[in-house]
């Protein structure tokens, strides 16, 4: 069996340090009992107000809680864990009342973790993809940690082929594989040529854990290796703290892959299972501590991103997206102060859903039939146009129904109008949704909504059995509509203010183009600063269609958005610029035109601040 303190080198490693309150680790798995005595005296937090509560009796509570240990055990305790003096923070998006649990999910714990200042984050868990490729928001997730130096640490699946599961085989995560007590791959331990350069092995069989409740266990898989890479990069931060270096999550990251001990085997295919190599803690440290190695990835490096603007006005979007950019954030921004804001400014389509059969059956038995061919049919709840309707004629209806909040197809909150004014919110909400059931050259027509909200630790379970967030609204102001016909005339009445010849043609495409590539290319749960600042920058679209008029006054096209933390900020605020960045496409040389504003997210509503800025860029 394997004995986690008898890892070669580990010892000599706690001899330095067994961990340092300033370097945080985050556990993205199940509810972790912090009260079991392996835990006792941890610095490990639990964030609330996203999942709620459960209790500690199920599969994935008893995960949740060996992870934790495998990282936080104190060492006077049965379970010596890798790095119990580092601070830790729970987030419990594995949930027993679900049978998987989706990207999605993963995703809004790793933004949540970054907020809160995590150095590392341990995901011993996934979803397998047979391409290797993650859906949009994971992909935004990991590529935040990316631009924020977070080492984002992932299990590789223990399936037993050759197969990938995300996130842990997206670029920039450190995929784990598990040994055998023997000390050669698992067999259930996933390998595939994308954890050929990313990832790295350790002790996977017969660990022993934390049990919830107050015994332990011993359990065998990816799910227990990951931690105890986890833990190591946690250490070899410490490290770098004592040696009065600021911690390099992504350097570590570097000195682990370049320190593991390479596959013993010449043939390719029989060190497939091997990844890059097994964990080798003392060459880690000493590359840590004698000849620092520079990060392969570092957040300067990132190619920019894109981003928008607008005013308070409806926006629009049509036609084909280009290729997705990554957005480039500042690598100098500190740590939030509190471990999770409530904020929510997020943008998606408007949607509805019953809950209960019970209640679909009600309101189908409540709306008026519908005539087709001259024959009366019963309404059906699930037409949008039907049900707008019935809501217009009934609006105290609208109560009844979930209202969602959905990136196209998936739900990402759940929309609950609150306060003295939920019923104007109500009546807003079925406006739009009216405006979404009219056709595309419809005066009416909306493409899709923005929504200012408040998290309430709720989640409300649709009839699909997906546990949603609940977000709270407590008013109508800043809840928008993307109405697309309306704002093309905008952005044309914007162009004849501007000198020169601007084609009315050209602004219309540019902006399409714009809060298209916005939207797909940079789809987020807008939860986090930087994403509701972006989000608030596309809905503002007046002052987009502006910008945009002017520069394609000027034969320019929009060429790269970028979102930074503005330095330039009102006390107890919270400002990012973003900044849009057009180019000459049948002129190279000339120089590029750059227009920038900073927009405050500290309130439910962000604002924009002062007036846009513009220089020219060679």
């Amino acid at each position: 069996m394997s004995d986690v303190p008898a890892l070669p080198g580990l010892a000599e490693l706690w001899r330095q340090t067994t961990g340092d309150e300033q370097i945080r680790i985050a556990v993205i798995d199940g509810p972790v009992d912090r009260d079991h005595p392996v835990l006792a005296g941890a610095n490990l937090s639990r964030l609330a107000g996203v999942w709620p509560e459960e209790g500690f009796a199920g599969a994935k509570a008893a995960h949740g809680t060996a992870v934790a240990s495998v990282i936080f055990g104190r060492h006077d305790g049965e379970v010596s864990g890798i790095a119990p003096n580092c601070s830790g923070l729970s987030i419990p998006a594995f949930s027993d009342r679900r049978s998987k649990t989706s990207q999605l999910e993963i995703a809004r714990g790793i933004e949540l973790a970054v907020e809160a200042g995590a150095h590392v984050i341990n995901i011993s868990g996934g979803q397998l993809s047979p391409s290797g490729e993650a859906e949009d928001v994971l992909a935004g997730a990991v590529r935040l940690c990316q631009e924020r130096n977070v080492l984002l640490v992932a299990a590789a699946g223990n399936d037993g082929c050759f197969c990938v599961h995300v996130p842990a085989a997206l670029p920039s995560v450190l995929a784990v594989g598990a040994l055998d007590d023997s000390g050669h791959p698992l067999p259930m331990s996933n390998r595939g040529p994308e954890y050929r350069h990313q990832g790295i092995l350790a002790p996977g069989e017969n660990i022993l854990v934390a049990a919830p409740g107050g015994g332990t266990a011993r359990r065998t898989g990816t799910s227990l290796a990951a931690p105890i890479v986890s833990g190591v990069a946690a250490l070899l931060l410490c490290l770098q703290v004592r040696s009065g270096r600021a911690p390099d999550p992504l350097a570590v990251r570097a000195a682990l892959l370049a320190g593991a001990d390479p596959c013993p085997f010449e043939e390719p295919d029989t060190c497939l299972p091997y990844l890059s190599g097994v964990l080798n803690i003392e060459r880690a440290v000493e590359a840590v501590t004698t000849s620092p190695i520079e990060s392969t990835e570092p957040a300067a490096q990132t190619p920019p991103a894109e981003e928008v603007h607008a005013t308070t006005t409806p926006c629009a979007c049509t036609g084909a997206a280009p290729p997705p950019p990554a957005v480039v954030v500042s690598a100098e921004e500190p740590a939030p102060k509190q471990q999770w804001n409530p904020l929510v400014y997020a943008m998606g389509v408007l949607g509805y859903d019953f809950g209960t059969e019970a209640r679909r059956d009600s309101f189908k038995q409540i709306m008026s039939a519908v005539t087709m061919d001259g024959t009366a049919v019963p309404a059906n709840p699930y037409d949008a146009r039907q049900l707008v309707d019935h809501l217009e004629a009934h609006p105290s209806e609208a109560r009844t129904l979930i209202w969602t909040l959905n990136l196209e197809l998936t739900p990402i909150y759940a929309i609950e109008p609150t306060g003295p004014y939920a019923a104007d919110v109500y009546q807003l909400l079925t406006r739009l949704l009216s405006g979404e059931t009219a056709g595309e050259e419809h005066a009416d027509y909306i493409e899709r909504i923005a929504i200012p909200g408040r998290l309430t630790g709720r989640t409300v379970r649709l009839f699909s059995g997906q546990d949603l967030p609940v977000i709270e609204v407590e008013q109508r102001r800043g809840i928008y509509g993307w109405e697309v016909n309306r704002l093309v005339q905008a952005a044309t009445s914007a162009a004849d203010t501007q000198p020169g010849d601007t084609d009315p043609q050209a602004v219309n495409r540019t902006l399409r183009e714009f809060l298209t590539r916005v939207y797909y290319d940079l789809r987020n749960l807008g939860a986090t600063s930087r994403d509701r600042a972006l989000n608030f920058a596309a809905t503002n679209a007046f002052q987009a269609a502006h910008t945009i008029s002017s520069a394609v006054a000027q034969g320019m096209a929009l060429d790269t958005i970028q979102v930074e933390k503005s330095p330039f900020c009102r006390i107890d605020s919270d400002c990012w610029d973003v900044k849009l960045r057009f180019f000459d496409p049948e002129n190279s040389r000339r120089a590029k035109r750059i227009y920038r504003f900073t927009i405050d997210v500290s309130d439910i509503l962000p604002v924009t601040l002062g007036d846009v800025r513009t220089w020219s860029e060679t």
